[in-house]
């Protein structure tokens, strides 16, 4: 295990830059509609913050670039919706996943404006919420007010679990020989628990006939239908 991670490690401490970045994109990212849904941002910031006790990052690095990320990326996908208002929710690609377009209004109306705190918090839903906001009229102050400091708890509840299991890890390790090693199981420890959680996701929806995500069905035409297209046309 070490000699799979010991490569990782050594080109983070020579390339710190570039894991700040891939915090950053991975905050980002998850608050774009759709993609966020998919990219597995929370488990790269959880597996990432292993390195900061051994000092390859900074925790206040870390920190930042995950807060800094999560705020261009509410706040672009808050203001798209914003200018476009409503009509964002029904054209392209927002109108090919109506499902969670839906659960995200629902969410929204139920809660107001705590909707876009608590949304930060739960995935898929994180990455819909903000431009739903925007879409339906939320003021920005309203929504800075709110999201900003949802995003300030969100960084540490995702960044200091890593740290503190592995600076546990590395104090209490010794009698179980993984003193100094901590981070070689962290790191796979958390990449393999989130693929656990994935698939049992995807098995349960898959299950209850598709995933939240679930494009809608390019609807079958017949020849009486007005969009149906004519031989010859």
């Amino acid at each position: 295990m070490a000699s799979f991670i010991d490569p990782l490690i050594a080109f983070v401490s020579s390339h710190a830059w570039l894991a700040y970045l891939t915090l950053f994109l991975a905050a980002l990212l998850e608050a774009v509609p759709i993609v966020g849904s998919v990219v597995p941002g929370s488990t790269i910031i959880l597996a990432l913050s292993a390195l900061v006790p051994g000092g390859e990052l900074r925790l206040e690095s870390v920190l930042a670039a995950a807060m800094a990320g999560a705020m261009l990326g509410d706040g672009t996908a808050f203001w798209i919706g914003h200018r476009a208002q409503r009509e964002i929710l029904s054209s392209r690609p927002m109108a090919n996943y109506p499902r969670v377009v839906a659960q995200s209004e629902a969410f929204f109306h139920r809660w107001g404006a705590l909707a876009v705190f608590f949304a930060r918090f739960v995935p898929p839903i994180r990455a819909f919420v903000p431009i739903t906001a925007g879409a339906l009229g939320m003021p920005p102050l309203r929504f800075y007010a709110v999201n900003i400091p949802a995003i300030l708890l969100w960084a540490p509840v995702h960044v200091l679990p890593g740290v503190m299991a592995v600076s546990a890890l590395e104090y209490y390790g010794g009698a179980a020989g993984i003193g100094g090693q901590a981070k070689h199981y962290w790191i796979p420890l958390v990449i393999g628990a989130a693929l656990i959680v994935a698939l049992g996701v995807w098995t349960v929806r898959r299950g209850h006939g598709g995933g939240v995500i679930e494009p809608a069905p390019n609807p079958v035409l017949t020849p009486g239908d007005p969009g149906a297209r004519r031989d010859g046309a």
